[in-house]
């Protein structure tokens, strides 16, 4: 169904998430350090990544910074650390989602289909609707642009290259300027059923979109905050 790149110098864990994948379809290629799996997601990107943080020669978080500077594909970290850091620096590099060792092959499967789903390359045929037709359509509000059948997002004539998870968070603000969105309202719009997030992750995915803009527009401030609620979108 779809393409994935596993990152991983634990080979145990390699062999059986490999399996796991391939057994629902997927296609899985694996490298086991950083600097040889960064060079193959640069040279044949697939539909989703799959890196281990603590890994020979590059870890995960410093492959994840170098291939955000030039992709959005989806990218899932795994770490046998369990710190709260660890997880705050994934989501700002941005990372799609986070999964700690050890875990359990099942729930990996529905982050990956989670995570592919909100990405389109999931290869489910959708019966096509009055809402996703409309959700299909480019949205413009004030400065900004967004065109969901492109992936494309827009400030003020300026490309700004946004994660599939940063995308889906900026397209349910926009939708409606004014209007408060709490973070599980955020979360809804984000992330699939099966996927837990907590509020920091909400809010490490709008503190690093917010950076993304005010590298175009240093003046953005279009993402507001109200503290204890959650955000909206102003239309300038």
């Amino acid at each position: 169904m779809a393409k994935i790149t596993l990152v991983d110098d634990d080979e145990n864990i390699v062999t059986s998430v490999s399996l796991a994948l391939e057994s629902h379809g997927h296609t899985v290629k694996a490298y086991f350090d950083g600097a040889t799996g960064l060079a193959a997601l640069e040279n044949d990107p697939p539909d989703l990544a799959i890196l281990d943080v603590k890994m020979p020669r590059m870890d995960g978080m410093e492959v994840l910074r170098r291939l955000r500077r030039t992709s959005d594909l989806p990218v899932i970290i795994l770490t046998s650390k369990d710190e709260e850091i660890d997880e705050i620096l994934g989501f700002n590099l941005g990372a799609d989602d986070y999964m700690h060792k050890p875990f359990s092959q099942r729930l990996l499967l529905e982050r990956v289909k989670a995570v592919l789903r909100r990405a389109g390359a999931d290869g489910e045929e959708l019966v096509p609707t009055a809402a996703a037709d409309a959700a299909a359509r480019a949205l413009k509000r004030g400065k900004l642009t967004l065109d969901p059948a492109r992936h494309d997002c827009l400030w003020d004539g300026k490309p700004v290259k946004l994660t599939v998870t940063e995308f889906l968070l900026l397209q349910s603000l926009a939708q409606r300027p004014g209007f408060v969105k709490s973070r599980d309202n955020l979360m809804d719009a984000a992330y699939d059923d099966q996927v837990y997030v907590d509020d920091r992750t909400i809010d490490s995915h709008i503190k690093r979109m917010r950076k993304k803009f005010r590298e175009v527009d240093p003046e953005f401030d279009a993402i507001e905050t109200l503290y204890g609620v959650g955000y909206r979108y102003r239309e300038s």
